[in-house]
């Protein structure tokens, strides 16, 4: 709660009395909600995240025009009170624009490609990217919308989708200052933190760490939970019994219910960060840096892609080490 009140300069209660109290935030006076203004916002990408990310938006009173290719997502944030437009016009009516697609050639399609926004886009305008994409990637994107004199902010997410609906998101950012000053009225919105790490591309960089850590994680609870279970144990009784001590983990606490209740229902699927993890190797290899565990994750993920698993939650990381043992970690009959 502190960090919000130090990066924005508005009390996280006045946020919450303004809410209750039916109070649209951008009508924070600028003294109070430092670069709020009574904007439009247009926001690309309502996927797993970029959904509810869009509806918080709303629910706090910001006018947010936005646009997917799943028109089913689109109908549903038009229903809570946004606007449907096509990239080209976001770009036009639009001050600040945030993304939230699956890749980085995606976002530089929708930002650059013909009838993109960078097509209609003002000068003066703002981009943040929160998608999870590569450190160049948003240094590409940086770099060119700076050539139109307009600002571009890397700022990926970590929470999932369970953050992403209750606005707990944690957000690392990279980009310029000023920049980032003008997101953070959105950013105590969308998440429960947001940091700026340094110059273009450090939120991307941050991003990737946070992938290596959560995935590799996720992989060594599900080689320890496997073996618990192939030896007699039951796994929900192990977890119990470790996870307050130092074995426990936020991951641990999120994944382990929903693989002993065989649910791999996608918060995260591991398609999304099949994706993280190739980057994660690509951009390590273009700097000199060895990652043995996580270039062995990589070729783990590769083989549940061969296997079907791509759409499940990266909880079902797991199956690949049942597989090897041949046995299944739930709860026992």
């Amino acid at each position: 709660m502190r960090i919000k009140e130090h990066l924005t300069g508005i009390p996280v209660c006045r946020i919450m009395q303004l809410q209750e109290n039916h109070i649209p935030i951008q009508n924070i006076p600028e003294t109070e909600g430092k670069g709020r203004k009574d904007m439009k916002l247009g926001f690309i990408g309502l996927g797993i995240m970029g959904r509810p990310m869009a509806k918080n938006l709303l629910k706090a009173g910001v006018e947010v025009v936005c646009a997917d290719l799943n028109k089913e997502a689109v109908a549903d944030v038009v229903a809570n009170g946004g606007v449907e437009a096509s990239y080209a016009e976001i770009g036009e009516q639009c001050e600040v624009i945030i993304t939230m697609v699956p890749s980085g050639p995606i976002v530089q399609s929708i930002l650059f490609d013909e009838g993109g926004v960078a097509s209609t886009i003002k000068e003066g305008a703002l981009v943040c990217d929160m998608s999870s994409v590569t450190p160049v990637e948003s240094q590409t994107c940086y770099k060119k919308l700076k050539e139109k004199g307009v600002g571009f902010v890397d700022a990926p997410v970590s929470g999932g989708e369970p953050g992403a609906v209750n606005g707990t998101l944690a957000i690392m950012c990279g980009g310029d200052k000023e920049d980032f000053d003008r997101m953070q009225p959105y950013f105590d919105i969308l998440g429960n933190s947001a940091l700026l790490i340094g110059p273009s591309g450090s939120g991307s960089t941050a991003k990737l760490a946070n992938q290596m850590i959560v995935n590799n994680t996720i992989a060594v609870v599900s080689e320890a939970f496997v073996f618990a279970t192939k030896a007699g144990a039951d796994p929900e009784k192990v977890y119990q019994a470790i996870r307050g001590g130092l074995a426990g983990s936020a991951v641990m606490d999120a994944k382990i219910p929903m693989i002993i209740d065989r649910n791999f229902k996608p918060g995260g699927p591991i398609r999304i960060n099949h994706k993280d993890i190739k980057n994660c190797v690509n951009s390590a290899h273009a700097i000199d840096v060895p990652i043995p565990y996580t270039a062995q994750l990589y070729e783990i993920m590769q083989t549940l892609k061969i296997h079907g698993h791509m759409n499940d939650d990266h909880g079902g990381i797991v199956q690949y080490f049942e597989k090897l043992a041949d046995v299944e970690v739930k709860r026992p009959e």
